[in-house]
């Protein structure tokens, strides 16, 4: 295949959209989510669940193709719990998320028709009960998040703009959901690839859990 072939096939390829935003807070961490699923202009999911909780103290949420967000789930899942064995204990979210960087950096160069482009925030709370972010864009590069992050997703801009005006750092976790459903309220009203629901979970030193379920139904008037 040339060079132009390639370039067309590039083209053709359906993308994805998704909204994406992880909060630090000064008790724990939000991660939240839309539901829809896209390719292209055409909308082919509704009820799409983007948060995966990989780990008994991992979650991560994930921007970019399903199949290859699914295909990297499931590999980290199964290396994490191999470590796990092998050291009788839970992975750190560093060690977690490193693991998860390192998938990503080697899956995007793979030779391959269709490349992998997966970008995910990962959260989680370490043994002694403090929870962290991390993001990992689709090239593999891995930071740790100090305040806010809505990684790679296509609702992004949008969720930045309310992020900057309204994160405090002194904020806990209940104001962060409130900061997280006003991210996706905007992102799902302007963003093309994100829609249909929102999914809010909470990580703190009492644990993983899922404050928020909400459909986004349209209405005609």
């Amino acid at each position: 295949m040339d060079n132009e072939q390639l370039k067309e096939l590039n083209k053709s390829i359906l993308k994805t959209g998704t909204s994406l935003v992880g909060i630090v807070c000064t008790d724990g961490v939000v991660l939240a989510a839309d539901r829809q699923v896209s390719a292209g202009n055409l909308v082919v999911g509704k009820d799409f669940q983007k948060i995966f909780q990989v780990r008994d103290n991992l979650l991560t949420a994930f921007t970019g193709g399903v199949a290859d967000a699914q295909f990297l789930l499931r590999i980290a899942g199964a290396e994490l719990k191999l470590k796990e064995l092998k050291s009788r204990r839970l992975a750190t979210v560093k060690e977690s998320a490193s693991l998860l960087s390192s998938l990503t950096f080697r899956n995007i160069r793979q030779p391959s028709m269709v490349p992998a482009i997966v970008g995910s925030l990962v959260a989680g709370i370490d043994p002694n009960g403090d929870a962290k972010l991390y993001t990992i864009e689709p090239a593999g590069a891995i930071s740790e998040v100090k305040d806010y992050d809505a990684n790679f997703s296509s609702g992004m801009p949008y969720i930045l703009g309310v992020l900057e005006r309204g994160y405090k750092k002194d904020m806990n976790v209940k104001q962060g959901t409130q900061l997280a459903v006003e991210c996706l309220k905007a992102s799902t009203q302007r963003d093309m690839g994100s829609g249909y629901g929102i999914d809010v979970f909470t990580l703190t030193k009492d644990g993983i859990k899922k404050v928020l379920s909400q459909e986004i139904e349209a209405v005609l008037k």
